[in-house]
């Protein structure tokens, strides 16, 4: 914490204090300085380093090509930024699936070089082993169960998972693994907003969701998305606060007219 700083930094003990209260949480993704510091004043308490920087800042069909330097490079950027959230940073594929100690080590990686404050991990069963070494160095972990887009050449498809009685049972028995093993919170993604219900009542930790429904903890977006800065992702969860892309583009398209009638630089604008 900065000497001049006297903002109450977010702490995983913070949104399990708001989950006793009935506070809900909100939770937004940054992948650079600029953005993660405008999150970061208007009062966001997560922010989430997400490897959906592998879409909307790579341009990747999906978020398996982005590299474990890669979310280094973007976690170091938002944290240099923050204040007061408190910042998670998504394991990219392919650096715990399978292998604990590479898991560990890519999450020790992540906190020490980027100084994030913890690390998010997809999926349930398969991956306790993981989240158990990475638990033993000290390390803070967020689950994500759902559609896990890590897993998409799996599922085949982005369409909402858990809508039958044995996948909603499986993600019920994983939540409570997840909570078990010592996850500080669990995103839930485009599940049925009964099933975010049912798990938000049983699980003690907090629980964020995106496309959920509303009786999650917490909610999560991507930036990119509720500021309108992408336009052809239109999924019914989303609410779009601003069209930035239309915005943006006018601003770019008047610069380049004024350049090409000399109207800029004017007199007061030069020296």
């Amino acid at each position: 914490m900065s000497v001049h700083s006297n903002v109450k930094r977010v702490t995983t003990n913070t949104l399990q204090e708001m989950k006793n209260k009935g506070e809900k949480i909100s939770m937004l993704t940054s992948y650079d300085y600029s953005m993660a510091r405008i999150v970061d004043e208007a009062g966001v308490d997560v922010i989430l380093v997400g490897d959906s920087a592998s879409n909307v800042m790579a341009g990747h069909e999906t978020t398996l090509p982005i590299t474990l330097d890669q979310m280094i490079y973007h976690a170091t950027s938002v944290v240099k930024a923050v204040k007061r959230a408190l910042v998670v940073v998504d394991l990219p594929f392919g650096t715990y699936q399978g292998n604990s100690k590479e898991a560990l080590t890519s999450s020790i990686r992540i906190m020490k070089e980027s100084g994030a404050h913890a690390v998010k991990l997809e999926g349930g069963k398969e991956i306790n082993e993981s989240v158990l070494r990475i638990l033993s160095a000290g390390i803070p972990v967020m689950g994500h169960l759902g559609l896990t887009p890590q897993s998409i050449y799996k599922f085949g498809t982005y369409t909402v998972r858990a809508k039958e009685e044995e996948e909603a049972e499986r993600l019920m028995r994983d939540a409570l693994m997840l909570q078990e093993s010592g996850c500080f919170g669990l995103v839930l993604e485009k599940i049925p907003a009964k099933l975010t219900a049912k798990v938000s009542q049983e699980l003690s930790i907090p629980t964020v969701g995106i496309g959920a429904g509303g009786d999650s903890d917490g909610q999560v977006l991507v930036v990119h998305d509720l500021l309108g800065i992408t336009h052809e992702f239109n999924p019914r969860f989303l609410r779009r606060y601003l069209n930035l892309y239309e915005d943006i583009k006018g601003a770019v398209g008047q610069y380049v007219k004024d350049v090409r009638s000399r109207d800029f630089p004017n007199d007061s604008e030069q020296y």
